[in-house]
């Protein structure tokens, strides 16, 4: 039996998945299965993921076809299906550093109060090149709150857990009939989050980060600004479930939390171009808490500026100006 399982969810990734895959069989750690959950996929990403296994002739990798549950049913599906103490997660165009797992593995061994553990992550774009941008959340000393406010495990593929702190959060709805439930399918986004928060704020297990950017994750300029309006009012819902599991939680840090989310889809809408959604959120940002001003005042300000100035200049401009900071910022971090 492997010490750890990879579940790898997957759906119409074939442009990226071989890469993906490829980065977890070259883990330092060889002591784990990979489960990829083709969630009902309509392009040739199943034909992709049989060549890889047969090129490799490896019999670590094994697939799950099932019909479209979104993420949070193929997660669910892939921890089923986990034969391992361990389980992590890497979603199918994202990418993991060779000392990934073996960093987590060694960080778990090392204290059996930690259910999750995480790393820092650093963004990748379409073509797998580094942006220069970073995931650098807290790592220690994390609570319910931290969660809701900045969620510092930050992405979908960041996370190495113990199954036996996953399975703190495992229920059965009641019109499910042969398989468990650990995080909410009738959430298509915010899935992540209402399953780490519920964890954080139902259990006794500790989240805790490992020094280091051991995830890259991928940015997908197409996809920023699809349904802004939908992940709010998905995070919404999410509040109102997390309201009737823990109402103080909420009553103390949800109007915080709210700001927090404005501010990130405002920073999704910036990269997406979109003058108008990024001005609205703006103005509900400005008009809730100033709790993110407060702690991250570099990030808040600059959001506020890169909105302002899309909207008075316009994308053209606002993509020469953008161009130019990255470029200096991959200079400084090479001299």
């Amino acid at each position: 039996m492997p010490r750890s399982t990879i579940v790898v969810p997957a759906y119409n990734v074939a442009g990226t998945i071989t890469e993906t895959l490829q980065s977890l069989l070259v883990q330092t750690d060889p002591d784990f299965e990979i489960i990829v959950v083709d969630d009902g996929s309509t392009d040739n990403t199943l034909n992709v993921v049989l060549k890889v296994v047969e090129d490799h002739d490896d019999p670590r990798i094994r697939t799950i076809r099932q019909k479209n549950r979104g993420l949070a049913g193929a997660h669910n599906t892939g921890i089923h299906a986990a034969a391992a103490e361990y389980i992590g997660f890497c979603d199918a165009d994202d990418l993991w550093a060779p000392e990934k797992l073996a960093t987590h593995v060694a960080h778990l061994d090392s204290d059996p109060a930690v259910g999750i553990s995480f790393s820092g992550s650093a963004m990748i774009d379409a073509d797998g090149v580094l942006t220069g941008l970073t995931q650098q959340p807290r790592l220690k000393d994390i609570d319910a709150a931290h969660i809701l406010l900045r969620n510092p495990i930050g992405n979908g593929s960041a996370p190495v857990m113990r199954k036996a702190a996953l399975d703190a959060i495992r229920y059965r709805p009641a019109h499910e009939t042969g398989r468990d439930w650990w995080f909410d399918e009738t959430f298509r986004q915010s899935d992540d989050i209402e399953g780490w928060a519920r964890f954080a704020a139902t259990t006794e297990w500790k989240i805790e980060g490992v020094p280091g950017l051991l995830t890259y994750y991928r940015i997908n300029p197409h996809g920023l600004s699809a349904n802004i309006e939908r992940q709010l009012e998905s995070w919404e819902r999410m509040i109102a479930k997390m309201t009737a599991i823990a109402p103080d939680l909420i009553a103390r840090h949800g109007a915080h939390a709210r700001a927090f989310q404005h501010r990130y889809l405002c920073r999704r809408a910036i990269a997406s171009r979109d003058a108008e959604t990024a001005g609205h959120l703006l103005g509900m940002l400005i008009r809730g808490s100033w709790l993110p001003l407060a702690m991250e005042p570099a990030k808040t300000i600059s959001t506020l500026a890169a909105a302002a100035m899309l909207a008075g200049a316009g994308p053209s401009w606002y993509d020469n100006f953008e161009s130019t900071l990255l470029g200096m910022r991959r200079a400084l971090s090479f001299a």
